[in-house]
């Protein structure tokens, strides 16, 4: 069971250097320019960080308010890698392809910044969040089974027996855990999972009808419905936009 690769597929992330002013993840050196600690700051700008400490800014993009993880994240996110050499090799190597300006340096800083990023985002799903969301809901290990099941099978016409099924709980156990964890029922969830995924397919351009049926929808109508519910405009209209 894979936790972000969907995610990270679906919501393509991208990492470019930056003024410490102007960016919203920081590496951090202690007082002998060790890299101690990544700071993340999911709303915007990153704030009242020391200057003297910053090792590297970055600027990360990662499709903004529609990716559910993101908006599931605290405001601010520290990863300490004081013990994670490997962390810090990373670190290093993206400082030393940002000072050195050398021939192809943005595109390692993305490669590297997508790997560093990972591995901040695995972090923050191990410890976990005191606030209901997705991100509560993949830190427990039989709620994210059913959550990684959506995020991977959205056209399939999952039932809450199902779900209750892949996380091994009984379905009121499940359905009872599930709204306490993530903040809502989990074909709530499933609904609004297919819908950021219909949106990002309607403004490549994908057909409605096409749509309508990878998610489940069992008409073109009732999807327009449920898209012109959540959005405030038709599906045809955003199609229309993208072409």
């Amino acid at each position: 069971m894979d936790r972000l690769t969907t995610l990270m597929d679906r919501f393509q992330l991208a990492v470019r250097a930056a003024r410490p002013g102007q960016a919203n993840l920081i590496a951090l050196a202690d007082s002998g320019g060790a890299p101690v600690r990544i700071r993340y700051c999911t709303k915007g700008a990153m704030e009242g960080a020391d200057p003297g400490t910053v090792m590297w800014a970055a600027q990360v993009e990662w499709s903004g308010l529609s990716n559910p993880f993101l908006a599931a994240l605290p405001p601010v996110v520290d990863y300490d890698i004081t013990s994670n050499a490997e962390a810090q090799g990373l670190v290093r190597l993206m400082q030393e392809e940002a000072e050195g300006q050398h021939c192809g340096a943005q595109s390692v800083i993305n490669r590297l910044g997508e790997v560093l990023m990972v591995r901040l985002l695995r972090n923050q799903i191990q410890k976990g969040a005191t606030e209901p969301g997705l991100l509560a809901g993949l830190a427990d290990p039989r709620l994210s089974r059913a959550i990684v099941a959506m995020h991977d099978h959205p056209g399939k016409l999952w039932t809450n027996a199902d779900l209750a099924q892949q996380a091994g709980l009984s379905l009121s156990r499940f359905a009872e855990l599930f709204a306490a964890e993530v903040g809502e029922t989990p074909i709530g969830y499933l609904r609004r999972w297919r819908l950021i995924l219909a949106h990002q397919d309607l403004t490549r351009g994908d057909r409605v009808e096409a749509v309508a049926r990878r998610y489940a929808y069992t008409s073109p109508e009732g999807f327009t419905r449920a898209f012109r519910k959540a959005y405030g405009l038709a599906p045809v209209s955003v199609r229309s936009s993208a072409a």
